[in-house]
């Protein structure tokens, strides 16, 4: 299976926040599935660390090594992406979570996600 960690399905396992499901980490963890974090959503983190509505256990400096060492891939934003949000249905104007539906479909990957409102769009989660 493919996975595409949401923003803050990342942060809560990065953080080991007891909130996160402990059947996601083993999807996570497990071998035989390619798991992805979108660049958008190192922007998204980013943004918040900066505006002071996100604190992380770790330095975000380390957000590549600690990707390397759990085996998450660090998933580009290719022009085919952003042309895809074009076509978007107008359900959410939040640009990260737009730009995770189209990546999550072009991976053809399971967004991991808490957020409901994804439910609007065709596209695979699960929490």
């Amino acid at each position: 299976m493919n996975i595409l960690l949401d923003t803050h399905a990342f942060v809560w396992f990065m953080n080991a926040d007891g909130k996160f499901p402990k059947h996601l980490i083993k999807d996570i963890e497990n071998f035989e599935n390619t798991c992805y974090l979108s660049v958008a959503s190192l922007w998204e983190m980013a943004i918040k660390v900066n505006l002071g509505k996100l604190e992380l256990v770790d330095d975000f400096e380390n957000i590549l090594e600690f990707c390397s060492s759990n085996r998450i891939i660090l998933l580009p934003i290719e022009f085919e992406d952003t042309r895809s949000v074009i076509g978007l249905p107008d359900h959410h104007r939040d640009p990260f979570d737009r730009m995770l539906v189209v990546q999550a479909n072009r991976q053809e990957a399971t967004l991991i996600t808490k957020d409901r409102m994804f439910d609007r769009y065709e596209v695979q989660t699960r929490w």
